[in-house]
């Protein structure tokens, strides 16, 4: 089984359609989301997110609900009108219960608040493509001889378990359902700490520097290499 969970199973590049007014967040998702290996296609109002959604095929759409021309709400109203089935995963400073509902109820699959982290909206948008596409879950990730039991948290070198803390464990899951792809500092730190910036520290360094020397160092072939400038990869 595929260690690289979320774009394996697939067999096509993955589409999204993000309809966001806020320059700063669209920019901030589309970017991250084409780091993870995703499409991108970005509208700004409600009229041409509709037009996009209605013409062309994406594997999920990610929809804020104050729109300039049409609401988010109405537009996905008119999308299930119309028989589109996309999956949507809702984007919206309404926190209460009964803005939930009524995007749910709108035909919304998803619904995420802000202020968000990244890791989360990534996390919520794979759920939503593996459950269109009934991709099935793996329980454990390889490369080489470098295995991780998802179920037991169990992690192992050629058959010798190595002991990781939790943000470790975190990290490797990371780069394993990455393999081959390299990772940002930025996209570590948005998994594995939440942080949609860079705090301007070395703590990314830090905690490869340890992974490596758990699942690295005691043996003659290395597995996680840097990028020089660039980030981080896993790879045989």
């Amino acid at each position: 089984m595929s260690s690289r969970l979320d774009f394996s199973l697939y067999h096509h590049v993955v589409r999204v359609l993000l309809v966001e007014d806020d320059t700063t967040i669209a920019e901030f998702v589309a970017r991250g989301l084409r780091e993870a290996g995703f499409a991108v296609d970005q509208e700004a109002d409600g009229e041409a997110g509709l037009a996009a959604a209605a013409t062309s095929s994406y594997d999920v759409a990610i929809v804020d609900l104050m729109l300039p021309k049409r609401d988010g709400l109405s537009l996905i109203e008119e999308l299930r009108r119309r028989g589109v089935a996309t999956p949507v995963l809702i984007l919206s400073a309404r926190r209460s219960v009964d803005d939930r509902v009524r995007g749910l109820q709108a035909g919304g699959d998803d619904y995420l608040t802000k202020p968000f982290a990244f890791a989360e909206l990534l996390a919520r948008v794979q759920a939503l493509v593996r459950r269109a596409t009934r991709a099935p879950e793996p329980t454990t990730l390889t490369v080489e001889d470098l295995v991780l039991d998802l179920l037991s948290r169990r992690v192992t070198r050629g058959g010798k378990a190595i002991d990781l803390r939790p943000r470790e464990f975190t990290l490797l899951e990371y780069l394993l359902r990455n393999v081959g792809r390299v990772v940002s500092k930025t996209m570590i730190l948005s998994h594995v700490w939440e942080y949609n910036f860079d705090p301007q520290t070395n703590i990314v360094d830090v905690l490869v520097s340890r992974l490596r020397e758990k699942i690295d160092r005691p043996f003659d072939k290395k597995l996680l290499h840097t990028v020089r400038g660039v980030g981080y990869v896993l790879r045989s």
